[in-house]
């Protein structure tokens, strides 16, 4: 079996749209737009064979439409959002099994960011990694914001995904790092793993090299999203906002709040 390749398309001002092949077939993560998919398609001689959607934001679903002329493609998505074009709808738990390339994913429920996300879960590939596509849940150092769920509900989809094997690949769908990076030191000043993050990460993007994917180990130990139980970090919310902080959700609330103003 060949070894799949994972790569990250960018698309918009700071979109990846993730696919996923064998050498031959393609499976495409959140297309939000259609030109960028076609132009690497045509670059590699991949086939697309599947399309995989994590909520119905136009950034992530844009292209399917133009994906679609001329040919017969299954697309998945989650159960609980308005999404044109799903030939089958997923929920928590369910299964998907492509052929070409060979994948099985696990679909989580992850909502917070809109009422329906979910992510994609996949065991294991040739070499054993796991890998999760969690569009705009979990980002390198961040989360989504909260425009249709609850602090709790991304709290609790955070948690989700926090579990997940160390080793998984996360496959996130924006380049926010280097922010994400300036908002984290903010909350998590003396985190040394963090420190270096914001070094490694900026000699990437200075070189326009992706910084995805992280992994599920890399976010537990420099994410602030996934460290809201810190003492250390709800000491510098208590600090910085003036706010009592009697535990994590208030902590995950305060900081996404504060995330949102910050520049």
């Amino acid at each position: 079996m060949n070894a799949l390749e994972y790569v990250p398309v960018p698309a918009f001002e700071d979109n990846y749209i993730w696919l996923v092949s064998d050498g031959r077939y393609a499976v495409v993560v959140d297309p939000g737009e259609a030109a960028p998919v076609h132009a690497y398609l045509a670059k590699r001689g991949w086939q697309l064979s599947a399309i995989l959607l994590t909520h119905h934001h136009a950034d992530h679903v844009g292209g399917v439409a133009d994906l679609l002329k001329g040919q017969v493609v299954p697309v998945y998505g989650p159960a609980g959002e308005a999404i044109a074009h799903l030939t089958r709808r997923l929920k928590r738990g369910d299964r998907v099994s492509i052929a070409a390339p060979a994948l099985d994913f696990t679909v989580l429920d992850v909502p917070g960011h809109t009422s329906g996300h979910i992510a994609y879960f996949q065991t294991a590939d040739s070499r054993g990694t796991p890998h999760v596509f969690c569009g705009d849940t979990l980002f390198a150092c961040g989360c989504g914001r909260l425009f249709e769920g609850t602090a709790a509900q991304m709290l609790e989809s955070l948690d989700a995904l926090a579990a997940l094997p160390g080793a998984t690949e996360v496959h996130c769908a924006h380049e926010y790092t280097l922010s994400n990076i300036r908002f984290a030191l903010a909350c998590d000043p003396q985190n040394h793993a963090l420190q270096t993050w914001r070094d490694e990460a900026t000699a990437l993007r200075a070189r326009q090299v992706p910084t995805l994917p992280t992994t599920i180990a890399h976010e537990r130990a420099v994410n602030p999203f996934l460290r809201a139980n810190d003492p250390a970090i709800q000491a510098t919310l208590a600090e910085q906002l003036h706010e009592s902080v009697p535990d994590r959700l208030t902590a995950f609330t305060l900081m996404r709040e504060w995330k949102n103003r910050f520049r």
